[in-house]
């Protein structure tokens, strides 16, 4: 395999193990599940920088062996080897060309989305967003996909130190492309300060649905995401899921750009990555935002990881329980299903 590009920033590994392929030689990912783009670029970054090294952090921070392959206490499937798997390294995304580097990712994903794959992009701060729920969407039609966006901030801001991209833009981007509805895009975890009430405004007049954390807290999260799951699947075919680690609070996910105190647990967002992948059609999924210049002891990065195995493990149930007509019951206990010893 000649033409992988590798990895930008530092060794070329691949996520936990995982077999390579290369985006330049189809025949290496013909066949596969998910396929693993790294995104490291972080040129849209407002406030702290350090996410281009999100995705090598993302990949490799796990106290288990890079063995590819990891089995679920709680969904009783391995998502690394139920699923066929591939990581095809990152995209070469050079600093300082923001629409350089958006293009070089459109590209990429739309091949994996063609391919029948589903696309995990590593981030990378939150401009990716844009190629990559674009890059789907350019194949399974623009308007047909919907958006499920964990987030402390709306990302729908119009012009921010005089450019149109960003890491606060590219949902408005999206929406303004046509690529994606306003109103069947669902943001989860909003607080804090930002954006302005001008920026409300247009995200009222294209009927985007966000629920702030005041919402979350008082009716439930489960509740909300209920509710925002039967308006993702309405006219859609596919759901993508975009997860900006800094949905979480600060003291889960410290290594990010711009945190925001008062978010969800680290169990709530594993809890509905997962709920999420067994419930919907995924088509797509980012994790972005990871800054590990700014972690400590690798908090955040070990959260994304999990995250990325919690959407591989459940994607991996979804699929088996519609193969055998079975559903996973999240009551059962560990041992329940092996024999007494």
């Amino acid at each position: 395999m000649t033409n992988r590009y590798g990895a930008q920033f530092g060794p070329d590994i691949t996520f936990l193990g995982v077999e390579r392929c290369s985006l330049d030689e189809p025949a290496s990912y013909a066949g596969a599940d998910v396929v693993i783009v790294g995104a490291p670029f972080d040129g849209g970054t407002s406030h702290r920088p350090g996410a281009r090294f999100g995705p090598q952090a993302i990949r490799m921070t796990d106290y288990l062996p890079h063995d590819g392959t990891r089995p679920s206490l709680a969904l009783r499937t391995d998502g690394l080897r139920d699923l066929r798997v591939l990581d095809a390294g990152d995209v070469e995304m050079p600093p300082g060309d923001i629409l350089a580097s958006l293009a070089a990712l459109e590209a990429a994903v739309e091949k994996v989305a063609r391919s029948g794959a589903i696309p995990v992009v590593l981030g990378g701060d939150h401009s990716i967003a844009f190629p990559d729920a674009k890059g789907v969407a350019n194949v399974l039609g623009h308007g047909r996909i919907s958006m499920i966006h964990f987030d402390a901030h709306a990302d729908t801001g119009d012009i921010e130190f005089g450019s149109l991209w960003g890491h606060g833009q590219p949902m408005r981007r999206l929406i303004e492309s046509g690529a994606l509805r306003g109103d069947r895009f669902l943001q989860v975890g909003l607080r804090g300060y930002w954006p302005p009430p001008e920026t409300l405004d247009w995200m009222a007049e294209r009927a985007m649905r966000s629920y702030e954390m005041t919402e979350i807290v008082h009716r439930g999260l489960e509740e909300c995401l209920t509710e925002a799951f039967a308006i993702a699947v309405d006219e859609c075919d596919g759901v993508f899921l975009s997860v900006d680690i800094d949905v979480c609070d600060p003291g889960h996910a410290p290594g990010t750009g711009t945190p925001e105190p008062g978010g969800i647990t680290a169990r709530q967002l594993l809890d509905s990555v997962r709920r999420i992948c067994l419930e919907l059609p995924v088509v797509g999924v980012d994790v972005v935002e990871v800054s590990p210049p700014y972690d400590h002891a690798d908090i955040t990065a070990a959260l994304a990881n999990r995250v990325v195995l919690e959407a591989l493990s459940a994607i991996a149930r979804r699929r088996r329980d519609a193969r055998d007509g079975t559903a996973w019951n999240p009551l059962l206990p560990l041992l329940a299903e092996r024999p007494d010893r």
